[in-house]
């Protein structure tokens, strides 16, 4: 039975049905086409995806017809589709009808897996796949951006929680698989059309609420805020409103990270994705700094990138499907590059932010994350304001931070492991390597720290691998050890140690909610600390 329907939400459950029951979803794609033209999709290389597609039966048609843009026989999709009228397609803005019948899709639909099975996303026609123009109101689909946001956004339950420019929905998709309730905000009806979709296709229920920014939420609180904004550092001229907020240079990311905490409960995360202008007379962590209150928040900046003017203003032009070769976008990138040269712009961040809602001045941490990590940094992420608040609360009791950390018994995270690097460079007079080895502690899950530290910092990391002293004792035994003073020692050790346990290395005994997620199981065999800060002496280990 057909049925007249004039909305891409009310066309859902019908479409779904008819992709479940042809393997249109994300183990059913790698059955019918295989593992290389599923990969092949991931890098948008749609001839070696058509390719494999022709002859890959239903979900094959389904990828031609949803993401390769192709226009398939009126017999054909109805086969494929029998439930779903080709008229209320086409009122719906899912397909149009060429004067031969053929139909041809006007919106991206395909499966994806955000690590809870198939959800299917609808998203406007992906330029990458298909030869088509960028409309101002473009519907993103799940981009590389999309996918970082999903792979370091918390994976622990949550109350409310807000998607602030929900674009295509599948953050708010992936926010529901953990939240109890979702609110998505948009300023373009366009992506509030398509939202509302991709909630229906995958049998979800969310508020959907049109506005800038936090209008649409005045007043209202959430205990989990994800956020990939239009965060595109450039002029203030608005063009794509999936990238470009209107705001001049980093003024999206500044607006959603300096706006973002009111919106907060207490004890309550947001998770952001951000870029910011780097100028040669400022630092860029004093620059991010600035956006946090000076009350209420802990923040943890995490810099994944830096590119200069140049490759930033190329890779967006190309985005929007300019070619490099014609006249029209050398005058593109030559406003661009002026506008960055006028602002004394040397280079643009990017990255993430985590922001944690708290009851106490803000503290701000910014640093670099550039290296390969494991899934879960969101995971990380909480753990890491637990030892925030930790500290906090331990150095409140003690009367001061120096003398919590003295009287706190450490203990060593499973995940570290400890090296000792030496050059092998002839350097010294005698042909051997001059200096002393290098020792470099790592952990082995979540953002893979690794730090270096010295021969007496070691020392103190090795007597703390039992969690039987305090602190203040194993300073001591090592300068005995050592024939240094403990007293001149503590300080620096104190410091260093501060940076270990903010990054996981340290944990309090008998604290929970600090370590790590997954640091339980890292160490390969099942080995514990001990075993792994035992390690023999690794020369090519990357210092």
């Amino acid at each position: 039975m057909t049925r007249s329907i004039d909305s891409l939400a009310v066309l859902s459950p019908f479409l779904a049905a008819a992709f479940r029951e042809h393997g249109y979803t994300v183990p059913g794609l790698e059955r019918a086409l295989g593992q290389e033209a599923v990969s092949a999709l991931a890098r948008s290389d749609a001839a070696v995806v058509r390719r494999y597609a022709r002859d890959s039966g239903a979900a094959g048609a389904l990828v031609r017809l949803f993401v390769l843009g192709d226009a398939l026989p009126r017999s054909v999709v109805t086969e494929l589709l029998p439930e779903v009228d080709l008229g209320a397609g086409v009122e719906a803005g899912l397909w149009s009808l060429g004067d031969d019948g053929a139909v041809q899709a006007l919106v991206d639909l395909r499966p994806v897996d955000t690590g809870h099975g198939t959800r299917w996303v609808f998203s406007d026609v992906d330029g990458s796949m298909v030869r088509t123009g960028t409309r101002p109101d473009h519907v993103l689909g799940v981009g590389q951006a999309t996918l970082s946001l999903l792979r370091i956004t918390p994976t622990s339950p949550a109350g409310s929680v807000l998607d602030l420019g929900t674009g295509c929905g599948i953050q708010l998709v992936h926010a529901l698989e953990s939240g109890e309730t979702g609110t998505g905000t948009d300023i373009t009806p366009r992506c509030l059309e398509l939202a509302e979709a991709t909630l229906a296709i995958n049998a979800m229920e969310a508020e959907l609420v049109r506005g800038p920014w936090f209008d649409p939420v005045a007043g209202r609180t959430f205990d989990r805020i994800v956020a990939n904004p239009p965060f595109v550092v450039g002029p203030s001229e608005m063009g794509h409103s999936y990238r470009e907020s209107g705001l001049a240079l980093d003024g999206a990311s500044r607006t959603v990270v300096s706006g973002a905490p009111e919106h907060l409960a207490e004890g309550g995360t947001a998770i952001l994705l951000a870029s910011w202008v780097e100028r040669d007379d400022v630092d860029w962590r004093s620059h991010v700094a600035a956006w946090v209150p000076a009350d209420g928040v802990d923040a943890w900046f995490l810099r994944r990138d830096s590119s200069d003017p140049g490759l930033y203003a190329w890779t967006w032009l190309t985005d929007e499907g300019l070619d490099p070769r014609d006249e029209s976008t050398w005058k593109a990138a030559d406003a661009w590059l002026d506008h960055f040269r006028d602002e004394g712009v040397a280079g643009i961040g990017f990255g993430y932010v985590y922001l944690r809602r708290i009851d106490g001045p803000s503290s701000v941490l910014c640093e670099d994350l550039t290296h390969p990590f494991e899934a879960g940094l969101g995971d990380e992420a909480e753990a890491y304001f637990g030892r925030t608040a930790w500290l906090r609360e331990a150095a409140h009791r003690h009367g001061g931070e120096d003398v919590a950390l003295d009287r706190t018994v450490f203990t060593v995270s499973p995940d570290v492991h400890l090296h000792v690097s030496e050059s092998l460079a002839p350097t010294g007079p005698d042909g051997l390597p001059a200096g002393p080895a290098t020792v470099v502690v790592e952990r082995v899950t979540g953002a893979r720290w690794r730090h270096e530290i010295d021969q007496f910092t070691a020392t103190v990391l090795r007597g703390a691998r039992t969690g039987a002293l305090p602190l203040a004792d194993l300073v001591i035994l090592a300068g005995a050890a050592a024939g240094a003073d403990p007293d001149e020692l503590a300080a620096p050790v104190r410091r260093v140690v501060v940076d270990l346990f903010l990054h996981g290395f340290l944990v309090p005994a008998g604290v929970p909610g600090v370590l790590s997620p997954g640091a339980e199981t890292a160490a390969p065999g099942g080995s514990s600390s001990a075993d792994a800060l035992d390690s023999a002496p690794s020369p090519g280990a990357d210092g």
